[in-house]
């Protein structure tokens, strides 16, 4: 696979989910409800949507069509946006901008906000529920989503994201919250692919290694444009970290050291993918573009 077919295949599986997900948002969302429209506002508001396309990616290496997975893709994607928009209130990061425009409790205001991430959380097991696949998937698929976004995921993440806001972290810390924050649900993208498929235990095992040291390429990166790049390139306020005292990878060993710490993650997530073929060439060159982002 080419530079150039990875990019059309990645870009065409983002926009099949982003239609996919407006779809959704008329049969869970209330139409007439301010709820449903500041859950599409946040939903459909662009994005890179790299865990449905990691999802896509870990089916179609299984040996299913990618489509088999959207459902579950689109599922963890309404997660992630939830997550979002908790992420960007007062009360936790306080980020006024999300994707190049307002953050939903700016537009919307904080009731509403806190009220349309719960309705995409809870759409997002419906979607699950109601997926056209086996009982048995559909069941394991929902308690991957849920430990990956609960207490023992991505909301442990974020308590740790909070508490070293007072506090210095070590870089094992600092591991650990991110592990849990952004890893969580980047494990869990492949893991639903793999359940759509029926993938083997040994594929699952692969991938979720690989899935793991992409969430921490994913977040040194994250470290380094919030120090690099501009708000406009980001799309959401460039120096929040230094601005709030975070401990991230940059302020551990500085920008050169940071990136030397993702180029080391992506080698071993590269690592991971050994024991497969071309098949598996989409996955890497996804772990080489993340590492290369400049937003």
């Amino acid at each position: 696979m080419t530079q150039q077919q990875y990019k059309e295949t990645a870009q065409a599986w983002a926009q099949r989910t982003e239609q996919r997900l407006a779809e959704l948002c008329g049969e869970y969302l209330p139409q007439d409800a301010e709820i449903g429209q500041a859950a599409r506002y946040s939903l459909l508001g662009g994005g890179k949507r790299v865990r449905a396309v990691l999802t896509l990616a870990a089916c179609e290496l299984a040996g299913a069509p990618a489509e088999r997975a959207l459902a579950y893709a689109c599922a963890l994607e309404m997660l992630h946006c939830y997550s979002l928009i908790h992420d960007d209130l007062p009360c936790m990061d306080d980020d006024d901008f999300r994707r190049g425009r307002p953050s939903c409790h700016k537009q919307y205001g904080e009731a509403t906000a806190l009220l349309a991430a719960d309705a995409l959380v809870t759409a997002a097991f419906e979607v699950i529920a109601n997926a056209a696949l086996p009982a048995q998937s559909r069941v394991q698929a929902a308690a991957v989503l849920a430990k990956a976004g609960g207490a023992r995921g991505m909301l442990y993440g974020q308590e740790l994201d909070k508490r070293y806001e007072t506090q210095p972290a070590s870089e094992e810390q600092l591991r650990a919250l991110h592990a849990h924050k952004t890893g969580a649900l980047i494990v869990a993208a492949v893991e639903l692919g793999c359940l759509a498929a029926g993938a083997d235990e040994a594929l699952r095992a692969a991938l979720a290694q690989y899935a793991a040291e992409l969430g921490l390429v994913f977040q040194i990166v994250d470290d380094i444009l919030d120090v690099t790049a501009t708000t406009a390139e980001l799309g959401k306020p460039a120096g929040s970290d230094a601005s709030m005292d975070k401990t991230t990878f940059v302020t551990l060993y500085g920008l050169q050291g940071a990136r030397a710490l993702a180029e080391s993650h992506n080698r071993a997530a590269l690592d991971a993918l050994q024991g497969f073929g071309e098949e598996a060439a989409l996955l890497r060159l996804l772990a080489d573009d993340l590492l290369q982002r400049k937003k």
